[in-house]
């Protein structure tokens, strides 16, 4: 049983809470992600709007994931998630009001788009931060198991469902059911224990809310090693080993699959969800790890190794979907799992290291490397695809995750000898500088 996920963490009032909660709310969410492209084109009939709907997401996630980590520190973090959770679910209702009075305009969806991401950019960073709060240290790692597991369910059961349900109801109910599923996290968030912010020595006044205080946040990163680490090899694996954008390309060409995606194109893009959740199942043995910085970087090497054989797979297989194409899908699940692990231990040393009165602007960072690095390896794929093909760009970049994380292991050791429980020799002295 030991294989199993640790549930012990919801053994805890206010976990379980907002464990249970969470997940309808992903899937909710999923739900207007699967939304939102399908009638931005509607509207357009362009890609390019599409993938304007990105760049509308992403600013957002940048903006709001460091303002509001740096909220976090500075309020009651309780008071600061029912706010956001009420923001997810108003834009929701907006969206479903625009596209049932049938609107038409392209623009208000992409607002409102922005608008949406901006209050989980704000929630999101604070939701994590408050994990500490409700759980002992040695559980921190099975619940962002837990979480990572619900979340990674959700992009599977959320487009499947969505999909099945587009056959009897219109695009204007999936928003309405997304807002609809925001009042669960609403209400567990009102039942959970006050969370007021920790006073932290020499910060005051403003700085606490302002510019300053995420800045204040990237000060401590660059004085705590292992932190910083933790962010520099999820952008080596992202940034070089995310093949995304890809998968239509690839199906189509690759593996045989209709232009217009099918079957072969969801198998590609769920296979990830599907490692990842089968990862977070069995993942009973991730809360007895104690090199914590080594699993990371042993994780990481397997997920380059995993994108690899998805690469070459895909360069052996010339057009045929055949046996090659369950070799691509399982190399991809192999991969979810093994990026499960590496986020479910670099969050974890992420809330561990850092001091409470940091960990909202850290996790803020934190939220900003997870949503911009796999835009940016969007782009950087399509360009190695359209001059060396799609099997070499994907198969050339997890190569390149490989090497990465091995020099970065190499040139910071600190990072690799990291174990779980030991107090990191700079924190103490960042902290006091913030």
């Amino acid at each position: 049983m030991r294989l199993f996920a640790d549930t012990t963490p919801l053994r805890h009032r206010d976990f379980r809470r907002l464990w249970w909660a969470g997940i309808p709310t992903v899937i909710g969410a999923n739900l207007t992600i699967f939304a939102v492209p399908v009638q931005v084109y509607t509207l357009t009939h362009s890609s390019a709007y599409v993938g304007l709907a990105g760049l509308f997401a992403l600013l957002p996630l940048i903006v709001f994931g460091l303002w509001g980590g740096a909220l976090a520190d500075a309020m009651d973090r309780r008071l600061l998630l029912i706010i956001a959770s009420c923001g997810l679910a108003v834009s929701s209702l907006l969206l479903w009001g625009q596209a049932a009075l049938h609107l038409n305009n392209v623009w208000v969806v992409l607002s409102l788009l922005a608008v949406q991401q901006a209050f989980f950019a704000v929630n999101s960073p604070t939701r994590s931060a408050a994990i500490p709060r409700m759980l002992p240290a040695h559980q921190i790692a099975a619940a962002n198991s837990l979480n990572m597991t619900v979340a990674q369910a959700g992009a599977i059961v959320g487009p499947l469902l969505a999909g099945l349900m587009l056959a009897w109801v219109d695009l204007s109910t999936l928003y309405l059911l997304d807002a609809l599923t925001c009042l669960l996290p609403i209400w567990a968030t009102f039942r959970l224990a006050a969370m007021p912010a920790t006073e932290s020595p020499g910060v005051q006044g403003s700085s606490r809310w302002g510019f300053a205080a995420v800045l204040d946040g990237f000060r401590y990163l660059a004085g705590n090693t292992v932190v910083l680490m933790s962010f520099v090899v999820d952008l080596i694996a992202m940034i070089f080993g995310m093949p995304r954008a890809l998968f239509p390309q690839m199906a189509h060409e690759s593996f045989g699959g209709p232009v217009d995606g099918g079957t072969t194109m969801a198998l590609l893009a769920a296979a990830m969800s599907v490692g990842a959740v089968a990862g977070g199942v069995f993942s009973g043995w991730l809360p007895r790890i104690r090199r914590q910085g080594l699993a990371v970087v042993s994780a990481i090497v397997v997920w380059g190794l995993a994108v690899t054989g998805f690469g070459v797979a895909a360069g052996f297989a010339a057009g045929r979907a055949g046996a090659l194409l369950w070799v691509a899908v399982a190399c991809l699940a192999v991969g979810g799992a093994a990026d499960m692990v590496s986020s479910a231990f670099r969050n974890t040393i992420l809330l561990q290291a850092a001091s409470d009165e940091l960990r909202g602007r850290l996790q803020g960072v934190f939220l900003v490397v997870v949503a911009g690095g796999p835009r940016i390896a969007d782009a950087l794929h399509g360009a190695a695809a359209a001059s060396a093909g799609t099997a070499v760009a994907a198969a050339g970049g997890g190569v390149l995750v490989v090497v990465g994380v091995v020099i970065a292991a190499l040139v910071v050791p600190a990072f690799v000898r990291y174990r779980v429980g030991i107090r990191l020799e700079t924190e103490e002295s960042a902290a006091d500088k913030v």
